[in-house]
């Protein structure tokens, strides 16, 4: 992974791991500005010459420590987020039920955007 690099493309809502000048592999997320802010993953992808390399979780890692820097919270609706978030407790806290609710209501409202 030391090949890797990752760099958070706010205005195009992609959380993207270069490698050799290309992207690998991003996290498709948006910024919930309802009931709080949150950084809400609603896609993981990993372009097949990539996996198994790790991106994905490197990815979802980067993810929550970037809301924490924010000091905010991370809402995952992307099953892989979920996923890796309940793999690692200790990494990425639980949102709370009313903001995922409001990210999932913010999606369905917006159905072009992802």
């Amino acid at each position: 992974m030391s090949d890797i690099e990752i760099r958070d493309d706010r205005a195009a809502g992609r959380l993207e791991a270069v490698a050799a000048g290309e992207v690998a592999g991003h996290i498709a997320y948006f910024v919930l500005a309802a009931r709080g802010r949150a950084l809400v993953p609603v896609h993981t992808i990993v372009e097949p010459a990539h996996e198994g390399k790790g991106i994905a979780g490197s990815l979802a890692r980067e993810l929550y420590l970037m809301a924490a820097r924010e000091g905010i919270v991370v809402a995952p609706l992307c099953p892989y987020v979920v996923k890796w978030a309940e793999r690692h407790p200790a990494e990425a806290p639980v949102a709370d039920p009313q903001l995922l609710r409001a990210a999932k209501e913010w999606l369905a409202a917006h159905p072009d955007r992802f």
